[in-house]
């Protein structure tokens, strides 16, 4: 072949590392928190984490940089990575990260999301307190569900309404909705689909130009099965009714979702990819783990790893193999602790001057930090 004839090859991305995940309730967001961690670990970037002895960036108040540690002493462009927990606020977040961060979110569709908020916030939410169970409260969710009560309200009806940082209680007008989708398009490069998870992460993969082992993941915060309530086909109908700007919100980005995979990826190399994907996390289980599988909160024998418990649901962990060289073992341990516990060890990290924050669990890592 002459040369004019021979493909041009493509030009090598460069992986991206100024981003913002707007981290949603209920929606797999937890392992995602994972995956920006180690890689800001892998790269060594500085993460915005919540200031003082905060969890959150002040979640449920609107975001204000204030909560963001050190924001005020060292300003914007300091920050690599964004993605815990907000109520999103385009002008406020847009002060603390660069200009040319890349900002990503994920939904999931609101009918197995209202009965996961259901379980996980029963202890918390009034709206969810006296019903017997949660086909009992959507039978009839305004007799539970009262707007004086709304700051913990907000996890009974349209909560990915909320964390974007819109009205959870406005009316399902189609001119609002409209105009809100349309700010969410200017506000965030991608929205991911948790229901198609390692689809997501091939996506975010191939978007945001990272490695394999960037995205791998073991599922995190993820509760046992026997907690899981059965929801009814007049349930599951009601709930299209009762959550109806969330439901808007998944099916337009459910769309969005797949037109974006077809433009970029194409979904028989999508396929392959998942594939992959999968298979290296069958590997990492196998390396990684004792019982290859999550296990229940009374099963996890080092109570360093055991995940934040909240409500009926019984929150998975794991447990790692004893026979791990010290790489092997750090690896291992970034891809199985919870994100309080993870949150703490960056904050630490970070700001060493600082007092540690207080969750009220031992820290692992202590013998095999590196240095």
């Amino acid at each position: 072949k002459s040369q004019q004839e021979l493909p041009i090859p493509p030009v090598p991305c460069r992986a991206r590392t100024n981003v913002m995940f707007l981290k949603t309730h209920k929606t797999a967001s937890s392992t995602i928190l994972n995956i920006m961690f180690r890689f800001a670990e892998r790269y060594n970037l500085t993460v915005a984490l919540p200031a003082g002895q905060l969890f959150h960036l002040g979640y449920p108040e609107t975001f204000l940089t204030s909560f963001v540690e050190e924001f005020q002493a060292i300003g914007q462009n300091n920050y690599n990575i964004m993605c815990n927990h907000l109520r999103f606020k385009s002008s406020e977040v847009q002060k603390v990260m660069p200009a040319d961060t890349f900002y990503f979110s994920i939904l999931r569709n609101p009918i197995p999301l209202l009965e996961s908020s259901y379980v996980y916030y029963k202890d918390i939410v009034p709206a969810f307190k006296t019903s017997k169970d949660v086909n009992e409260f959507l039978a009839s969710p305004m007799k539970y569900y009262h707007q004086v009560d709304n700051k913990w309200n907000i996890y009974a009806r349209n909560i990915m309404w909320f964390d974007f940082g819109y009205d959870n209680n406005a009316k399902d007008k189609k001119s609002y909705i409209q105009k809100v989708l349309k700010e969410i398009e200017q506000n965030f490069h991608l929205i991911l689909i948790a229901d198609y998870f390692d689809e997501s992460m091939i996506l975010l993969k191939h978007v945001l130009c990272w490695d394999l082992d960037d995205v791998i993941y073991f599922k995190l915060n993820s509760r046992s099965q026997d907690t899981v309530q059965t929801l009814t086909s007049e349930s599951r109908e009601q709930i299209k009714v009762w959550c109806s700007l969330d439901w808007e919100l998944y099916l337009h980005f459910n769309q969005t979702f797949w037109r974006t995979i077809e433009e970029t990826i194409g979904l028989e190399d999508l396929e392959k990819e998942v594939n992959r994907l999968r298979t290296r996390q069958e590997e990492l289980m196998e390396t990684c783990l004792s019982d290859r599988e999550a296990v229940g909160r009374d099963h996890i024998k080092n109570k360093a790893l055991l995940p934040f418990q909240s409500g009926a649901a019984n929150i998975l962990g794991y447990n790692l193999r004893q026979d791990l060289d010290n790489r092997t073992l750090r690896t291992c341990q970034r891809m199985v602790i919870p994100e309080l516990q993870y949150m703490s060890y960056l904050y630490a990290v970070q700001y060493p001057h600082k007092k540690r924050k207080k969750i009220g669990l031992p820290l692992p890592w202590v013998s095999f930090q590196e240095k």
